[in-house]
């Protein structure tokens, strides 16, 4: 579509100590790749990096989410459609590939939503996170002033070691922590450069180092969807 390759108009939507097991599936050890094997990939972070995040599809009049990089350039999107709170939704990168796939269960009163990577959007890296959970308490009842959290499980399948981490829900603001709360990214409404506040739909997600955006970006749209926002 010729949408995608109009980059100027995507451009201007932008004026405690853990076991080292835990860290390495985000934060992965790059001196533990064999020799010959790629030590880089496209979805981790090289140093803290910012991102925009809007609550709209590119394709005209439809539902979804576009995620630039600080370039302006688009990295990721969804494209709902005529649809809202869908039970499946497909995380794509720009060419429409799908990296991730959301799925909405539910287990009694539990609502879950579960992600699975697709084989074909797998980085060539040492992170193995190609599922997660996150489940939402029913009966947590979040307000404006106070904070809320879900417990996120990830690991390479359901059945192999799995990977304890967080997304704290405080106010506007929303941040996804490990297992021993050290901040691996952050959400909130994106600012202008004079300080005021853009549409509720914009918002900034900084990522800190060596930590794979995908999967974050993955958990972003999940808390989305958990809240009816996508």
């Amino acid at each position: 579509m010729q949408i995608y390759q109009r980059s100027y108009e995507t451009k201007a939507w932008l004026n405690r100590i853990c076991p080292v097991e835990t860290m390495m599936k985000v934060h992965p050890d790059q001196t533990t790749v064999s020799a010959g094997e790629e030590t880089s990939s496209p979805y981790l972070t090289t140093e803290k990096e910012s991102f925009t995040i809007w609550m709209k599809s590119l394709v005209f009049n439809t539902n979804g989410c576009t995620v630039f990089n600080s370039k302006g350039d688009i990295i990721y999107r969804v494209d709902n459609y005529n649809s809202k709170s869908c039970r499946e939704v497909y995380l794509m990168d720009l060419s429409g590939q799908v990296l991730f796939t959301l799925r909405r269960q539910k287990f009694g009163l539990l609502k879950t939503w579960e992600g699975y990577r697709s084989p074909s959007g797998k980085s060539k890296s040492a992170t193995k996170l190609s599922y997660f959970r996150v489940k939402n308490n029913v009966f947590q009842i979040p307000n404006k002033d106070s904070s809320s959290s879900y417990r996120v499980i990830a690991g390479s399948c359901r059945h192999d070691a799995q990977y304890c981490y967080n997304m704290v829900n405080r106010g506007s603001s929303l941040a996804i922590e490990d297992n021993c709360g050290k901040l691996l990214a952050e959400v909130k409404r994106k600012q202008s450069k004079n300080g005021l506040e853009l549409g509720e739909d914009v918002l900034t997600m900084m990522v800190e180092a060596q930590v794979d955006h995908s999967f974050i970006v993955g958990l972003v749209l999940t808390h989305s969807l958990i809240n009816c926002k996508l």
